[in-house]
């Protein structure tokens, strides 16, 4: 048989891994361009904005638009060169190593960056400045500062009011930020993110393990919780608590998967001292402990929910006794609810019904809203408790069972911000997924960045800005399953 019979018999030979250089290159470039940009089209200090001099006219009226224009440029030029990794990943020409590169290279320019698309971490600095003074935060808002403190000013007017909602830890680590920086906005700005990126650095060592554990791809799920727009744009240039929690979900996940349960469930009770939402997963945790037990199903669940509260107890006690705070934050826990706006479907549901009965009659809007977010509360539950019931046998279903009650959290919640969305894929990258899904949460991804200007300002109601971004990210998902490019 000569050689070139035998290739022919062997069939097909399956593309060499490359490095994406094309697709590294292009992100960078978008990424500091997005970085430039926001200088003058993201949230800054509204009393001393970050361009003066010869720039100023970048902060007013035509030149703030023109600023805003690159800053979409930036971001069209980073989701394009995710899309193009992302081919090259579905078709196994990537390795984990090149999307880390790809990932690092996007995000470090975001460090430096003022925040973008959001003002909240404004609102971490007031809340800091509030317990550094003494004030119990989870009782005083941000407006005892007293107006003309540059903190204060800079938070959204809308939770100028609002106490903190946030668990003991962040209160903590804001604190100190604002010991630390004073009331310099750009520097809490950037000591703050750097604070938060603590939580990649815990993404970046328990996705492995969690890929091990849930059978998914490693380039796959780190092409899309590590490198996509929801991470590198929202969680790392917003800056959100939001990625510090995730980060203690991971890795504290993982630690009850290796079966490491008490230091597992006391990492995961430190994502709830930073926010709330972490605690959806622990009772799945619960369900994996138990299953380890050699007894009784039931004697198994008792055994295990009883050791974990008490590791919760006592890890949250010392948390607490070292921010010298109480409980009074959860009842702050659902202050997102009062934003109104249709990307939480339940409020949608409300707001569609409103509209058409206001076709015929004048009525207000909030009983509508208010009757589906019921709805959409009693759906939650029952949803999230089944996902429960069905993890009994604990193990890895588990683990996938609390991925989705995440999502269920987020999606069914009064009130859906884009970077909520992380919560569920903290565990759900690392399961298997199919291309047509993942080029939904492509598609999903790129249009979450559409619902605020970079300044922070709600967009949902520009509808034709709204067309426009849902054609854009719809065209994005169709791209990703396409044959991929060459590097």
């Amino acid at each position: 048989m000569s050689a070139d019979t035998a290739d022919k018999s062997a069939g097909p030979v399956a593309d060499a891994p490359v490095h994406p250089r094309g697709p590294i290159v292009l992100g960078t470039v978008g990424s500091v361009v997005l970085l430039l940009a926001s200088f003058a089209s993201a949230a800054g200090s509204v009393r001393y904005p970050f361009l003066g001099g010869s720039l100023d006219w970048l902060n007013y009226g035509h030149g703030h638009m023109l600023a805003e224009l690159v800053t979409y440029l930036g971001y069209g030029l980073l989701v394009w060169a995710w899309i193009r990794l992302g081919r090259l990943v579905l078709a196994d020409r990537v390795r984990t190593r090149s999307v880390l590169v790809a990932a690092a290279c996007w995000t470090v320019p975001m460090l430096f960056a003022p925040a973008l698309f959001t003002r909240d971490v404004f609102s971490y600095l007031a809340q800091g400045a509030v317990a550094l003074a003494g004030h119990d935060p989870f009782a005083v808002s941000p407006t005892v500062l007293g107006h003309g403190s540059e903190l204060l000013d800079n938070v959204h007017p809308f939770w100028q009011g609002t106490p903190a909602p946030y668990g003991p830890l962040f209160i903590l680590l804001a604190k100190g930020t604002v010991w630390l920086v004073g009331s310099h906005v750009y520097a809490g700005i950037l000591v703050t993110r750097l604070l938060e990126v603590a939580g990649l650095a815990l993404l970046v060592w328990a996705l492995p393990g969690l890929v091990r554990h849930l059978g998914g791809k490693l380039p796959v799920a780190a092409w899309l919780l590590l490198a996509g727009p929801l991470m590198v744009v929202h969680l790392v240039g917003g800056p959100h608590n939001d990625l510090l929690m995730i980060g203690f979900l991971a890795a504290g996940t993982l630690l009850v998967l290796d079966r490491r349960h008490v230091l597992g469930i006391a990492v995961v009770t430190l994502g709830v001292a930073v926010k709330a939402s972490a605690g959806i997963a622990l009772p799945f945790l619960v369900w994996v402990w138990a299953a380890r037990l050699e007894s009784t199903r039931w004697r198994n669940f008792v055994r295990a929910t009883a050791c974990s509260l008490a590791v919760f107890v006592a890890v949250f006690a010392v948390v607490s006794l070292a921010t010298w705070v109480d409980l009074g934050w959860l009842t702050q826990v659902n202050a997102s609810s009062r934003l109104v706006n249709w990307l939480s479907p339940p409020t949608a549901l409300g707001e569609l019904v409103h509209g058409l009965v206001g076709i015929f009659v004048d009525v207000s809007r909030d009983p509508f809203v208010t009757v589906t977010r019921l709805l959409g509360l009693a759906a939650l539950v029952v949803l999230v408790v089944r996902q429960w019931w069905l993890a009994r046998d604990g193990g890895v279903d588990a683990v996938r069972r609390a991925a989705v009650a995440l999502l269920l959290v987020a999606v069914l919640s009064a009130t859906l911000l884009p970077w909520y969305l992380t919560w569920a894929l903290a565990l759900g990258a690392a399961v298997p997924w199919r291309p047509r899904w993942l080029a939904v949460a492509a598609g999903v991804s790129v249009f979450m960045v559409a619902p605020y200007s970079a300044a922070g300002e709600q967009l949902l109601y520009e509808w034709p800005l709204m067309a426009a971004a849902v054609a854009l990210s719809a065209w994005a998902g169709y791209s990703l399953v396409r044959p991929p490019v060459r590097a």
